[in-house]
This record gives structure tokens, C-alpha cells and sequence, in this order.
């Protein structure tokens, strides 16, 4: 699996060059050559050492990030929404999608969002537009019904994708690299995230937020994912979810987990920045293969906002 910053860099090829001079004698002509041949060596090295260090992702979306640009209420794309009705898809309740309107700069990956127990899309309706704004297709579903456990929420989240990239409208399919997908959720429909990604390990990334699930360890896990959990969660706390969850995941895969200070079981439901970027960063560095959001993942982000911040990132 790709590291942060390990992108081998894009290899250049030259042309055969074909050179010919007069006959000289062969001293001329050898000298000639051997010159010829030096002066091309040194130029092919002069260029590969211009080379860059790091290859452009061909999935880059937008500007060059910043935090303002990460911590604005919207991203550089301007979004619209469809509404699915639950009587038009199957394995899930329907949803809203929520898609870039502009169509020149290429296909967006895409991620499913599962809201948790007893809540419906609703709760985390701020989450669709803002996601979709940095250049990514959204759909938040609604689920079949509000009390799923999070093994169906997970099915129901893969459900989802398989929808928008199988059976969605035109507009929306266009829009979709089938590639490039991820999941996430909240509360139980965060230990639905868990359970998507231990049972699609072709995801690009997965971030289950405050999540809740009766199984501990994810040791089968190979998706990059990032936890966010609240220091103040009493339904699941993180001590005995969101902290043992990330442990478990193997060291071998891409792993970040963010703890927000004295945030609650619910601060997902109301406009949070430090998670929208961190999420938005996650989405961006594995979906999109986007190094140039490694700055804001590696080193671990601090404030006062982030009780405490644990990666996989080799520089943290």
C-alpha cells in the first residue's frame, strides 16, 4: 500500500537521437562520438536529476490546499443535489447525493455515509455539501430502518456505492471514477464503516466518526481509515470503541485516529471544523491519491480543538 509521500517519481524516456557528420578519418569520427556520447550522458543526468521528487496524482481536484481553504464551510467546487427515493434502489432506505457540477477536470471519487442509531440523513445533512464542494460524489443514505445494527449499516453503505456507480442517474454515473470509493458513518453507522471495509478491502478509504460496534478487533482491515472519536463520548466511549478499534487495525495499513476535546457522542450533528478538515484531508490523500494533502495528515495536526492524534505516518 502507497505511504504518505512514497509516490515513485514519473519516469522519463528519451528519444533515440541519430547524428551523422562527414567522414573525417576514423580518429575524427571516434572522437567525435566519444563526445557526442558524454555530452548526452550529461545531459540525460542534468534532466533526470530535474526530475521531480514526487509524481502529480492524475486524480488531483482543485487548488493547491490551505487551511482556510480546508476550514471554509465550502470547498473550490460548486455542488447540486438529487434526491433517491427508497421506492427506486434496493438494499438501502435511499438518501441525497450530492455531486460537483462541474464536469472539466475529470471523473471524482465517491463515499457513502451511514447516520446512526435511531437518526436518519438529516443529522449529518452538513457533511453532503461540504465533502461533495472539495470534488467528490456523496450520496448520505437513509437506512432501511433506524434501528440497523452496524453489520447492516455497513451492507446498506456498500449497498449505496454499488447504486451510484451501477444504477444512479446519467449525471450522477458520469461523474463517478467506479475506482476510487469510500465509506463512512456515524455511531453505528461508524461501526458499519468498520464493518464495509473489512468486507471491501478494494476501498480507498473508510471514516467511521464516534463509532459503535460489539466487535473489537478489525485485524482484517486493509483500507486506509481514520477514527474520530470524542473525549467526552459516553455512548461509545472511546476507551472501549474508537481507541481499541484503531489499535486493532494492523500497522501495515494507513491508520490515523483523531480525538476531539470534550467533544460528545454527538458532535458530528452539528458543523464541526477540525473533523470536516481532517476527514476531508483523509478523503483526499487516499482516494484521490493527493499528496499534496500529506501537510495537513503528517506530522499528526494539533490545537486545542484535538484531545489527543495517533497515524501511521512516518514523520509523526
Amino acid at each position: 500500500m502507497t505511504r504518505y509521500g512514497s509516490n515513485p517519481p514519473k519516469s522519463r524516456e528519451y528519444d533515440d537521437v541519430q547524428l551523422s557528420t562527414p567522414h573525417r578519418g576514423a580518429r575524427t569520427l571516434t572522437k567525435l562520438t566519444s563526445a557526442l556520447t558524454l555530452a548526452l550522458a550529461l545531459v540525460a543526468g542534468g534532466l533526470a536529476t530535474a526530475a521531480p521528487a514526487q509524481a502529480a496524482s492524475p486524480y488531483e481536484r482543485g487548488p493547491n490546499p490551505t487551511d482556510s481553504l480546508l476550514e471554509a464551510s465550502r470547498g473550490p467546487f460548486a455542488t447540486a443535489q438529487q434526491s433517491v427515493s427508497s421506492l427506486s434502489v434496493s438494499g438501502f432506505g435511499g438518501g441525497v447525493i450530492y455531486y460537483p457540477t462541474d464536469t472539466s477536470q475529470g471523473t471524482f471519487g465517491a463515499i457513502a455515509i451511514s447516520p446512526g442509531y435511531t437518526a436518519t440523513w438529516s443529522s449529518l445533512a452538513w457533511l453532503g455539501p461540504r465533502i461533495a464542494s472539495h470534488g467528490f460524489v456523496v450520496i448520505g443514505i437513509e437506512t432501511n430502518t433506524i434501528y440497523d445494527q452496524p453489520a447492516s449499516r455497513g451492507r446498506q453503505l456498500l449497498a449505496a456505492l454499488d447504486y451510484l456507480t451501477q444504477r444512479s442517474s446519467t449525471t450522477i454515473r458520469s461523474r463517478i471514477d467506479s475506482s476510487r470509493l469510500a465509506v463512512a458513518g456515524h455511531s453505528m453507522g461508524g461501526g458499519g464503516t468498520l464493518e464495509a471495509a473489512n468486507d471491501r478491502p478494494s476501498l480507498q478509504a473508510a471514516v467511521p466518526i464516534a463509532p459503535w460496534n460489539l466487535t473489537k478487533s478489525w485485524s482484517g482491515v486493509r483500507v486506509p481509515t481514520m477514527i474520530i472519536g470524542g473525549q467526552a463520548d459516553t455512548i461509545a466511549p472511546v476507551a472501549t470503541h474508537s481507541q481499541p478499534f484503531y489499535t486493532s487495525i494492523p500497522s501495515s495499513s494507513e491508520k490515523a485516529y483523531l480525538e476531539l476535546a470534550g467533544a460528545s457522542h454527538f458532535f458530528p450533528q452539528t458543523t464541526n471544523t477540525t473533523m470536516a478538515k481532517s476527514m476531508v484531508a483523509w478523503l483526499k490523500r487516499w482516494v484521490d491519491d493527493d499528496t499534496r494533502y500529506d501537510p495537513f495528515l503528517c506530522p499528526a495536526p494539533r490545537g486545542i480543538a484535538i484531545s489527543e492524534y495517533r497515524d501511521t505516518c512516518p514523520n509523526g
